[in-house]
Formats: C-alpha cells, sequence, structure tokens
C-alpha cells in the first residue's frame, strides 16, 4: 500500500473520513477489529447518509496495510497501544501516522512505539453517529486542526479535496486542551445521567457540575502555560452544550453498548496532569471514579435506536 490513506479504525468516525476520501477518490484501506463492521464495510462500502456508499478495503491484518505512506488513528483511547502496534508492521519508514482522538496522551503511546517524527497530533469537532456497522451520519459539522509537521502537506491536501475543514497551526495544545475541556465536562456527566448534551442545560445541578468540570480543566491547562481561547470555561461549555443538545455523546454511546470508555484519557488525564502541577481536581477525580464504576458489559443495541453522535 504505497499511496492513498489507512484508517485504523472502523466506528463512527473512521467511517465518515472512509467515506469523504473514498467518495473524492483517494485510495482508503480501513484496519480494524471489529468483526461486524469489518463485514459491513467489505460488501457495502463506508456508507455515509444521505450521500452514497463508497468502496473501501478493509481488513484485520496489518500485513494487508504495508507502505501505507499516511495513517489516520481513529480508535478509541484505550485501543491506542493496539493500534500502534500494528502501524509498527505497516506504516512506511517514512509515513507518518495522524491522531484525531479523544483525550491526552494517545500521541506518547503512538511516538513509544513507531518514533515521534513519525506521529503527528490533530483534533476535529466533527459529530458523527454510527447508524449501523459501516453506515453513518454526518451529526455536527466542525473542522480538522493539524499541528505542522515537515510530511503533513500531502495528506492535508487530500483532506481538503475530500470537503474537510482543515487547518494547520504551529501548536495544537490549545486546541487539544480546549476539546479536552469540553470533553471532560459534558461526555461524564451525560454517561452517568443517561442524557443528551443539552438536558444537562436544563438540570442546574448537572449544570453546576458541568462548570465545574470545566473550571478545574481550564485550570490545570493554565498550570501547563497552555493559553485557552476564552476567558469563562463553563460559557465555553455550555455553548457546546448548547450548539449539540440533541446529541447522544461518546462516551454515553459506550455505556449503552456495554464497552469501555475513553473516561481515563479524558477525565482520569486532567487528574493526573492537576496532580504533576499541584492543582486540585476533586469534580473531576470523582466523576472519573464514577464512571468507573458503572457495570461494565450491560448495554443494549444502539443500532435499533434514533441516537445522534456526540462531542
Amino acid at each position: 500500500m504505497s499511496t492513498g490513506i489507512l484508517i485504523v479504525g472502523s466506528g463512527a468516525l473512521a467511517t465518515l473520513f472512509a467515506a469523504r476520501l473514498s467518495s473524492a477518490g483517494v485510495d482508503v484501506t480501513m484496519l480494524g477489529t471489529w468483526p461486524e463492521g469489518l463485514a459491513a464495510l467489505r460488501i457495502r462500502g463506508a456508507c455515509l447518509e444521505g450521500e452514497g456508499k463508497f468502496t473501501v478495503r478493509a481488513t484485520d491484518n496489518p500485513a494487508d496495510c504495508r507502505g501505507a505512506k499516511f495513517a489516520l488513528v481513529l480508535v478509541k483511547s484505550w485501543q491506542t497501544e493496539r493500534a500502534a502496534q500494528q502501524l509498527a508492521d505497516c506504516l512506511a519508514e517514512d509515513g507518518l501516522a495522524v491522531t484525531l482522538q479523544n483525550g491526552l496522551g494517545n500521541d506518547d503511546i503512538l511516538s513509544g512505539i513507531l518514533r515521534l517524527q513519525r506521529v503527528s497530533r490533530g483534533v476535529t469537532t466533527l459529530g458523527a453517529a454510527l447508524l449501523a456497522p459501516g453506515f453513518v451520519r454526518l451529526s455536527g459539522r466542525g473542522v480538522v486542526t493539524l499541528e505542522a509537521h515537515p510530511h503533513l502537506a500531502a495528506l492535508g491536501e487530500l483532506l481538503r479535496v475530500a470537503k474537510f475543514e482543515i487547518n494547520i497551526v504551529e501548536d495544537v495544545q490549545p486546541v487539544v486542551w480546549c476539546k479536552l475541556m469540553v470533553n471532560a465536562a459534558i461526555n461524564p456527566l451525560t454517561a452517568l445521567l443517561r442524557v443528551k448534551n443539552g438536558e444537562l442545560l436544563a438540570n442546574p445541578p448537572a449544570r453546576e457540575l458541568m462548570g465545574e468540570l470545566a473550571r478545574e480543566t481550564a485550570s490545570v491547562a493554565e498550570a501547563l502555560g497552555v493559553a485557552l481561547p476564552f476567558s469563562v470555561p463553563e460559557h465555553a461549555v455550555e455553548e457546546v452544550a448548547q450548539s449539540t443538545s440533541n446529541n447522544i455523546s461518546s462516551m454515553l454511546q459506550d455505556v449503552l453498548r456495554g464497552t469501555p470508555t475513553e473516561v481515563d484519557a479524558i477525565n482520569g488525564a486532567v487528574v493526573r496532569k492537576g496532580e504533576d502541577k499541584k492543582i486540585s481536581t476533586p469534580v473531576n477525580q470523582v466523576i472519573w471514579s464514577l464512571v468507573k464504576a458503572l457495570p461494565s458489559g450491560v448495554g443494549y443495541n444502539l443500532f435499533h435506536g434514533s441516537l445522534e453522535g456526540g462531542v
């Protein structure tokens, strides 16, 4: 695989990126582990609601992807080490893996296995809802922000051709922490309360907790020297909750499916970074523990419901 793009993952965002890129004529290979998702992708292609079905190659074998020049890492944070091991077998020596995942630490895991010069960080605010294996709905328009890298120009152009709004910056840290703050404030509360994003605004105790989570996260970012693009953290997360009011967050979707959440890389990361800087984050600590305490393996099939993708 010397041309095109490798997408690591077969979930909502992975399918969205695959469909968009394939529709623009880009050669797309998807590397995953979800049998139902891979089967659907092989049979029907990557399906994007309202736009059609688009041909992709889908595999669970890294050997089928050797020589990949560009890889988009779109797996859950707890799957990053496995994805890095797979990429070690298939990413070209001068290839580039770009993480667009939630949370902190994914780039460090990838770099530890692939080497720093083969990894780049990015953030996306796009929303996607997986309606069925291999079938996705765009549930929120957004931007893909990428950190500048010597090998990034060609990938950025491919994404632009596929109609993604691309922003390349010298330092992606402020954008990473802005999204982390939103995820830390909204996602775990929706998962614990089993509500859509906008319902947090109508529930005064939940709204206050959302503000506390945002303020703690912003305090940790400030201690780390990260300049966030707003002065009132709770207002920033409330705006996102309002603009995504009908969405079911990715963390709630995970809980409903009975699959692991990304809370360790979100609220857990805030707590750990806070400890490093002697910043107290008690609300993040409690919320992290509560999500971790939720029963595992208990959920229902989301594909029989009517759900929108989350933050």
